[in-house]
């Protein structure tokens, strides 16, 4: 990224501008389980409750439901399959980092999946939906009248699953474009598998950079809308797949990519840009006044677009696919409901892949077309010479 040299006051506007939206990174998920702690009666519970309530016969619209929220949500452990009737779980452990009076790390496998207490240095930690909190030796959670435990949380910095599946994917994306810059080396076109990534950075760059940003200013962000494009698409292919990904659709990382874009077109405006958020051209200065803060207002709004359509279409596709085959195991006639849920997972499915690049596709588009009306020029010489003309 290139920041263009800007007043102190501008650049200072667009930190505390930019500081509501990362505020919400930390409030994930939350609401996809309040209905799983609404069932817990008492507020104090030992750490063998939860085991004996996961026990307790549930009916399997119950079961669907809790399933389709911890899919949803992120995991400290990488599972691939799990087997209800022995109590196990097919996968692997991530490190657990927390800042606890010092650094704390160590295997998510002593938490065994919300199901042990987990003791280190003397300090003991149980893992309640997705979180880390602190307790007693006995496991004891206290929740609050609203069921959200009420125990102090340390500071979580572990790598769980999302963060593997961003890794894995970075990782990926470094390959290709080495591997594509290594081909132009023995030629002009490309072999293997860069044949398949020119025409998508070519489809970018013709389609998407340069008729939003401008032929003369897209090249400094080709780097960024590339990266945002290739990185999204593969996340939401990967969650496709049956390993139980869902990067994309949690609130915590599509946060961070909105705010990506928000940064980088606030810090490369220039000062049209900003006078047409402050002083406004060519109208009265009461209006000036009025319009100031809604134009504030537009910027904050811009990135909240972008988090909440990736987020919510990602999230939706999930739930549907879910459900459409939870429709085998809560249906009554299996005959009759295994062809039709198959049928429409499968068609469903399709969409998704499609929905997958659309979404990548829309992003990337949007975040150019918000990055071109931050660097545009605005002639308005030639305009007010126009209105004495005439």
């Amino acid at each position: 990224m290139v920041i263009s040299n800007k007043p102190l006051k501008f650049i200072l506007a667009a930190l505390v501008a930019c500081s509501p939206v990362m505020s919400f990174a930390n409030s994930e998920n939350d609401s996809t389980h309040v209905h799983a702690e609404a069932a817990h009666e008492e507020k104090v519970i030992s750490h063998n409750a939860p085991s004996e309530a996961k026990q307790a016969a549930l009916d399997p619209k119950a079961k669907v439901d809790a399933f389709i929220d911890h899919h949803l949500q992120d995991s400290h452990d990488f599972v691939f399959f799990s087997d209800e009737k022995e109590n196990k779980h097919y996968g692997f452990p991530l490190p657990v980092i927390l800042i606890d009076g010092g650094l704390k790390i160590f295997s998510s496998s002593k938490l065994h999946h919300g199901e042990a207490v987990a003791e280190v240095d003397g300090n003991f930690y149980k893992l309640v939906h997705g979180k880390i909190y602190k307790t007693d030796a006995a496991g004891t959670i206290t929740f609050n009248d609203h069921g959200h435990p009420e125990n102090e949380k340390p500071l979580d910095f572990s790598i769980t699953k999302n963060v593997v599946s961003m890794l894995f994917v970075s990782v990926l994306l470094f390959l290709m474009f080495t591997g594509l810059a290594k081909s132009y080396k023995k030629g002009p076109i490309p072999t293997g598998f860069g044949r398949v990534l020119e025409p998508l950075i070519i489809f970018i760059r013709d389609e998407i950079a340069v008729p939003n940003i401008g032929e003369k200013k897209y090249r400094k962000f080709m780097g960024y809308l590339l990266t945002v494009f290739f990185f999204v698409w593969l996340l939401n292919l990967l969650g496709m797949t049956p390993l139980g990904i869902n990067v994309t659709g949690n609130i915590a990382i599509t946060v961070c990519l909105a705010a990506f874009t928000f940064i980088i077109t606030q810090f490369s405006a220039n000062k049209e840009y900003w006078g047409h958020i402050f002083w406004m051209p060519g109208v009265p200065v009461p209006m000036k006044i009025i319009l100031a803060p809604i134009e504030v207002l537009g910027t904050l709004t811009k990135p909240f677009a972008l988090l909440i359509r990736l987020y919510a279409n990602i999230t939706a596709g999930h739930v549907v696919i879910m459900s459409l085959i939870a429709m085998i195991f809560v249906g009554k006639n299996l005959a009759a409901d295994l062809p039709i849920s198959l049928g429409l997972t499968l068609f469903i499915s399709v969409i998704e892949i499609l929905v997958a690049f659309l979404q990548a596709f829309i992003f990337t588009m949007l975040s150019s077309l918000f990055i071109g009306m931050a660097v545009a020029d605005h002639d308005h010489d030639h305009g007010h010479e126009d209105n004495v003309i005439i």
